[in-house]
């Protein structure tokens, strides 16, 4: 009975992306019919072998344009909720985000440093943002596991949270040191701090592929763990696990993916919560249905958002971080008062 229902939730969970999907390419500037966007998918994946019923400009716009940046709100999404509960289930906080560990701030920071000090005609920007927004949000999370460490052989959960506190701030303070002195770039760094799925095409999309996959193979793999480890350290250790190594190779995977999505995306609050918290409201609380049921969940969230941030104040873009902060922001105030109501 409990694998029907986890194959049901598979199945909602799934019919979710393709709803998003299809919502995403057919709305918009130019409104395409749901029927037309199905058919001319399944003629470009067969060959041309079905005929399709949209024009080439309209085929230009649903195969250039938006369904490259729609699979990126996907994907970026997926990775952001995957990573959100994966580390709920490490820090055994169901109020634990992918920007815990300060990857947020340290990604803020490296994007942040090349866009006030590059050379405002530098055709290589576009490049080197990402680029030092992903080292950023590395070097910030090993900066948080070496504080973690210092003065002890082992990384408790609440030593890393408080380390990640620290370089967060240290992150942040440098950072409005440098917008500070270059005020005139403040509008291009809160443009890309607030979040954005724009793309050139399938570069962004094919950059954040392998670690879409790696992050996604190892946190699923050790779902099992998760729910070992949520009876605490002493009783896995007693079941054969090794805590730490479990520990330390889901916070690496979990951050290289959330890593990578800020690198192309900005920053995007709330995915990361809200979505691991709404499935294990609905789901149960066992991993083992909790981070695939995210990363479906997820990656249909932000698509959908993606969709609301284009289309509200059409042909304007509102940030999509403000999107997904207009959804999160009340679910967060909710699941606060609702563990305050039922904590000891």
């Amino acid at each position: 009975m409990t694998s029907r229902l986890r194959l049901r939730w598979v199945a909602v969970g799934v019919a979710a992306v393709l709803v998003a999907l299809v919502a995403g390419l057919a709305f918009g500037p130019v409104s395409l019919s749901p029927v037309d966007v199905v058919t001319d998918l399944v003629h470009h994946l067969t060959g041309g072998a079905v005929p399709t019923g949209l024009s080439a400009r309209d085929d230009a716009i649903l195969t250039q344009l938006r369904l490259p940046r729609v699979v990126l709100g996907l994907l970026v999404g997926a990775l952001l909720a995957l990573s959100g509960g994966c580390y709920q289930g490490v820090f055994r906080n169901p109020l634990a985000d992918p920007y815990l560990l300060g990857v947020a701030a340290g990604a803020g920071l490296g994007a942040t440093t090349v866009i006030v000090l590059r050379p405002g005609s530098s055709v290589t920007a576009p490049l080197l943002i990402p680029l030092a927004a992903f080292v950023g949000a590395l070097a910030a999370v090993a900066g948080t596991y070496l504080l973690g460490a210092a003065g002890s052989r082992f990384r408790s959960t609440v030593t890393l949270i408080l380390a990640g506190v620290a370089i967060a701030a240290f992150c942040t303070a440098i950072q409005t040191y440098l917008l500070q002195a270059h005020s005139d770039t403040i509008q291009e760094v809160y443009s890309w701090l607030l979040g954005q799925l724009t793309t050139s095409g399938w570069h962004e999309v094919l950059m954040l592929l392998p670690y879409a996959v790696v992050t996604s193979v190892v946190v699923l793999s050790q779902r099992r763990a998760l729910d070992v480890l949520s009876v605490g350290d002493e009783e896995a250790a007693s079941l054969g696990l090794h805590p730490q190594r479990v520990r330390m190779i889901l916070v690496l995977a979990a951050t290289l993916g959330t890593a990578a999505a800020v690198a192309v995306s900005g920053l995007i609050g709330f995915v990361g919560i809200i979505v691991p918290h709404a499935v294990r409201l609905i789901a149960g609380s066992s991993y083992r249905i909790i981070l695939p049921l995210s990363l479906l969940f997820g990656a249909a969230f932000l698509a959908l958002a993606d969709l609301l941030a284009r289309t509200v104040q059409a042909p304007a873009e509102i940030p999509i971080g403000v999107v997904t902060a207009f959804f999160g922001a009340p679910f967060f105030i909710v699941v606060l008062r609702t563990t305050r109501r039922v904590g000891p």
